[in-house]
């Protein structure tokens, strides 16, 4: 048992749930509760952590038969975790590993796509086609954990962002995502425009989220390959980024109301996606 905070794993961990830097690194990062530990592929799972009154629980323990672990004080536990109520179990698990490609590779290319809604009564729905995710300086953890889980539930093929968003393995996105992040394929670019202008040469239509947008976010037709460019929470999208969508829509707000809040807005149009291809 593991009773001292002066114990090499224990400050490995707090390095870990502090530093970018040395996730990267190592691969490695941290995911606390029992929903993300259970939910993590258990072959990616390095090393797996529970407090004493965890064990204690017969039920709590039974949950993780099967499993290695090392035992730790609840005091050191505390110590630990970045949660303020701690669950009792922390896992330090590898990085899921994905590529660009992983964005296309399923998906048929513009010419065959347009003459398959032309010719089927397939109309999008055969889930061949892209819907993808793409963000550009979102710097709150929580709204793209938000953003990571409503695209999981929308129904997302894919996760681009820029590597001036938020860390996806912060402690807090991590526990935004509600394990979603180990089920939805993502793609950190260090050239966001290069990416999205790729991505439209496989097809992808891009909208963007924008204040001016010349159309309502449910006019145009989604059921083809599609793109939804989101900006940073306080300033939006970039002039250059903006400049890339095919068409910008926006969302009709009453009230003096000038903004949604980032993973708000995502959602809607994530879910129109969805309606539309039914």
């Amino acid at each position: 048992m593991i009773t001292s905070v002066a114990n090499q794993q224990i400050k490995h961990i707090l390095q870990l749930n502090k530093k970018a830097k040395i996730r990267y690194e190592q691969r490695i990062f941290v995911v606390e509760g029992i929903k993300m530990s259970m939910e993590a592929p258990k072959e990616d799972i390095v090393k797996m952590y529970v407090s004493e009154s965890f064990l204690a629980d017969e039920s709590k323990r039974k949950r993780i038969e099967g499993y290695s672990y090392e035992v730790v004080s609840d005091s050191v536990f505390q110590s630990m975790s970045d949660t303020k109520t701690p669950q009792g179990i922390l896992c330090l698990v590898r990085m899921p590993q994905y590529h660009f490609e992983d964005l296309l590779g399923n998906f048929r290319d513009r010419q065959n796509t347009d003459k398959q809604m032309e010719n089927s009564s397939d109309n999008g729905k055969s889930g061949k086609y892209a819907h993808l995710l793409i963000l550009e300086s979102i710097q709150d953890p929580g709204n793209l954990g938000t953003m990571i889980r409503t695209g999981e539930g929308a129904g997302v093929t894919g996760i681009l962002m820029d590597k001036a968003t938020v860390d996806i393995f912060h402690p807090k996105t991590i526990r935004a995502t509600m394990g979603a992040l180990y089920r939805v394929p993502f793609c950190i670019t260090a050239d966001l425009p290069g990416a999205i202008q790729e991505l439209k040469k496989k097809g992808v239509s891009m909208y963007a989220a924008h204040l001016s947008g010349t159309m309502l976010y449910g006019e145009p037709d989604y059921r083809g390959h599609t793109g939804f460019l989101i900006g940073n929470e306080g300033n939006g999208l970039s002039a250059e980024t903006t400049g890339l969508a095919d068409v910008c829509v926006r969302i009709p707000m009453e009230g003096n109301v000038e903004s949604l809040n980032a993973a708000v807005a995502a959602a809607l149009l994530m879910y129109e996606v969805k309606r539309q291809r039914g």
